[in-house]
Parts: structure tokens; sequence; C-alpha cells
């Protein structure tokens, strides 16, 4: 596993407990995201080990994620808000505070979510 794509999973565990909890839809997602990676074995069990306890935005670890790698994280990280129905305060909160540590202009953040919001709404309706 590369360390940008170690990075951009751990760090959307972190956006997955945001409401306390990683509920099946989120756990899904991982699961796609990491074959998606094709990352396997004792890599893939790593970050399945490292999902179960709860996990905050400090520990993302920013040094590994490029510009856009950045970018491509906030807008997995809304989608992922979306996966159980709705997007709770708490989980608004944490993107607010997600744009912050990437250092993602505000405008460009605001289209990057409002884009990210209309595909998790169109994912929605599909299911």
């Amino acid at each position: 596993m590369q360390d940008h794509q170690e990075a951009m999973l751990k760090s959307l565990v972190a956006v997955a407990w945001a409401d306390g909890r990683v509920d099946d839809g989120e756990s899904e997602v991982l699961e796609a995201l990491l074959a998606a990676f094709e990352i396997e074995g004792a890599d893939a069990d790593s970050i399945r080990e490292y999902a179960k306890t709860q996990r905050g935005l400090e520990e993302i670890p920013l040094t590994d994620l490029s510009a856009s790698d950045r970018r491509q994280l906030l807008q997995h990280a809304v989608i992922l808000t979306y996966v159980d129905g709705e997007q709770s305060d708490e989980e608004r909160t944490l993107l607010g505070q997600l744009t912050e540590r990437l250092r993602i202009p505000a405008d460009e953040a605001k289209e990057l979510v409002e884009a990210a919001e209309k595909r998790a709404k169109r994912l929605l309706e599909l299911t």
C-alpha cells in the first residue's frame, strides 16, 4: 500500500467515526476503496483493524497527501457522510475541520463540497 493510499483511508476512517460510530454503509465504502486501490492481505487487514477504534482528524498524516489527494479526500469524505442517508451535524462540523486541516482555500472547498454533495444525493437515489 502506498503512503498516500494509507493516509486517504485512515482519514476516511476518522470521517466515518464523526458521529461516534461506523455503520455498515461506511464500512462498505471503506471496503470498496480497499478494492479500488487493490489493497489486500495484511495491508487491508491493518486498515480494517485501524477502523475498529474511534479516530480523529488529528491522526491524518497530511504530509503523505499531495494537493490533488487532499481535494480527492475531501470529496470522498463528503460522500461518506451521506452513506447512511443523511449528513449529521457532527459530520458537517468534521467536514469543516477537515477542510481547514487540508488547507484547501474556502472558495475551492465550497465548490468541491457542493459537487460531492450532488454526487452523493444522486447515489442515494439509486439505492
